[in-house]
């Protein structure tokens, strides 16, 4: 195995992520982003963290963008 193939992650491996987006969700669509904490922030952002797979990732990043809540950031976060 080349170093380029060892630093590859498996997709299928979840990690903590923490999205933060302009707006605050309402909670009516807190069932589109199940396993998912979320936090409305009192500056008006909403911040969803929790451990996500990469296709459960761009599922919930397509989710966003299709509210048309603006993306803020997105960060994976070390797991204990």
């Amino acid at each position: 195995m080349t170093n380029h193939q060892s630093s590859k992650t498996d997709a299928s491996e979840a990690f903590v992520y923490q999205i933060r987006i302009k707006g605050h969700l309402g909670p009516w669509r807190s069932d589109w982003f199940e396993g998912l904490t979320i936090r409305l922030e009192e500056n008006g952002d909403t911040l969803l963290a929790g451990p996500v797979d990469q296709a459960a990732l761009y599922g919930f990043l397509r989710k966003i963008r299709d509210l048309g809540m603006p993306l803020l950031s997105l960060e994976r976060v070390k797991s204990d």
